[in-house]
């Protein structure tokens, strides 16, 4: 296995001028021991050795942030509704600096850029990555992928032949971490109960769910316990400016129950990296989101964002991630179309905002809230 340490590789996460080799000032600075986080202990979920975090009471550890892949191989909603050499090339550079940097959770699922929805699977892709990686030198990487509660979809074998075919494609004997991307129309006990096979068949390490309101998350958890298993984690929307879980009970009741919440979208789809402006905004699908008059309301949090992280020597998008990880008991898992952003996700770590900070961010941000055309987890 190789050696690995989270934002430690040549220029991850760094400013320019720190990864040409800056001097003075601005390298103490950046190097200068964490500040105080938000107020509060870490829950048992978010044990921390060497590093890593625990995926809730499941024992799997993983890095403090991880890959999201949704966008590798999609034409639906990424990429401009195209895929070609040159996308696939910025992917596979995307996994590299990921790994070089010592980020090894990806997240992906099956039905990420697959049939109709894109122009080659997401699993498949992070499978090829791992194995081009294995063949120069040995690294552990951590996955997680996620069954999708399709409504022709019944009962516990489908879960196990789902992820069977997951397995195919990622060309793995067994995954980290397998989700529930969704609840279910027609109920969630099977699914379950198919979650809980697979743990006890070996196929999973830890399994999760997906988008569940407090009530289901709450159910999951008995039905999983009483087989002596532990639900390891909740993955849902969550960022500065899309804190749902924070007001619907989700956050509390992981806290409580000792699951891990894996924050997808943390970077709100790049709308917090400062990239857009009124004038500027997104295309495709985001733009019906983040439109110039929502722009226009989030320029004053943004322009805030920006001052905090110069005095860190950090980016908005650093900051924002950051702000993420200071709520204790969150993996947030922003998707990188390429080794540039990769290894600017790596810079949200090893360093805190302060507690003032932290809330300071959090006030601004309470009015000002995207309008989210998919809230499964209201289900």
């Amino acid at each position: 296995m190789m050696a690995l340490q989270v934002a430690g590789g040549a220029g991850c996460g760094l400013p320019p001028l720190l990864a040409r080799g800056g001097r003075g000032r601005r390298r103490r600075a950046l190097f200068r021991p964490p500040r105080a986080v938000a107020s509060g202990a870490a829950p048992a979920a978010a044990k921390e050795e060497d590093g890593k975090v625990s995926l809730g009471g499941s024992g799997v550890a993983v890095t403090k942030l991880g890959i999201g892949a949704w966008s590798w191989g999609d034409t639906t909603y990424w990429n401009e509704f195209q895929w070609d050499d040159r996308k696939l090339k910025a992917a596979k550079g995307a996994f590299d600096a990921s790994i070089d940097c010592g980020i090894t959770f990806f997240d992906t699922a099956e039905v990420y850029g697959a049939g109709v929805s894109g122009a080659i699977n997401s699993e498949s892709l992070l499978g090829r990555f791992i194995k081009e990686r294995q063949q120069k030198e040995q690294v552990e990487v951590a996955i997680a992928t996620k069954f999708a509660a399709l409504p022709w979809r019944f009962g516990r074998g489908s879960v196990i032949s789902a992820l069977k075919a997951s397995l195919d494609r990622l060309g793995v004997s067994s995954v980290e971490l397998y989700q529930l991307h969704w609840p279910g129309i027609w109920g969630n006990e099977g699914y379950l109960d198919g979650l809980g096979d697979a743990v006890e068949q070996g196929l999973v390490k830890a399994v999760g769910v997906s988008n569940y309101s407090e009530k289901r998350l709450r159910d999951a958890y008995e039905r999983l316990k009483k087989r002596g298993i532990p639900l390891a984690s909740n993955q849902v929307n969550y960022s500065l400016i899309y804190r749902n879980p924070e007001e619907n009970g989700v956050k509390a009741a992981c806290d409580e129950l000792g699951i891990t919440l894996i924050a997808y979208s943390p970077i709100a789809q790049g709308a917090l990296t400062g990239k857009y402006t009124p004038d500027n905004p997104p295309k495709g699908p985001r733009g019906r989101i983040y439109t110039p008059e929502f722009l226009t309301k989030l320029q004053p949090l943004i322009n805030r964002i920006k001052e905090i992280g110069k005095n860190y020597e950090r980016t908005p998008t650093q900051v924002v991630l950051n702000w993420l990880v200071c709520q204790g008991n969150v993996v947030p898992i922003p998707g990188a179309k390429n080794a540039e952003q990769a290894r600017e996700f790596a810079g949200a770590l090893g360093w805190s905002l302060t507690a003032s900070e932290v809330e300071e961010l959090r006030s601004m941000a309470r009015e000002i809230k995207p309008v989210i055309g998919f809230p499964v987890e209201k289900l």
